[in-house]
């Protein structure tokens, strides 16, 4: 597993990872909401995407079987999982619910 990865998700700072592909339509259209959702936070949270087909061993190791899957870390726990495109409000709402990140 890749030990970059490793020291990014053990962070304080929540990190939200994307995981996606460039041949995705739905992924094209989660990355301008992401920008936005990054914008809500500044510097509070970090958010990585990674893409599926360059990082086959991290996305086997987390499971990840369709894409977009966002994936929610703290402190190198998981807080939560998802998969599809969701809207700007409900993802800033799940990182506030998961990190007290207000």
């Amino acid at each position: 597993m890749n030990t970059k990865f490793q020291d990014i998700i053990n962070s304080d700072k929540p990190v939200l990872i994307d995981f996606f592909a460039t041949w995705c339509g739905p992924c094209k259209m989660l990355a301008p909401i992401l920008k936005e959702v990054k914008d809500n936070f500044a510097d509070r949270i970090s958010i990585l995407k990674v893409d599926v087909d360059k990082n086959q061993e991290l996305a086997s190791h987390y499971q990840v079987r369709g894409v977009p899957t966002m994936m929610l870390f703290q402190s190198g726990k998981q807080l939560w999982r998802q998969s599809g495109v969701l809207s700007k409000q409900e993802i800033i709402a799940t990182i506030v619910e998961k990190t007290n990140n207000k």
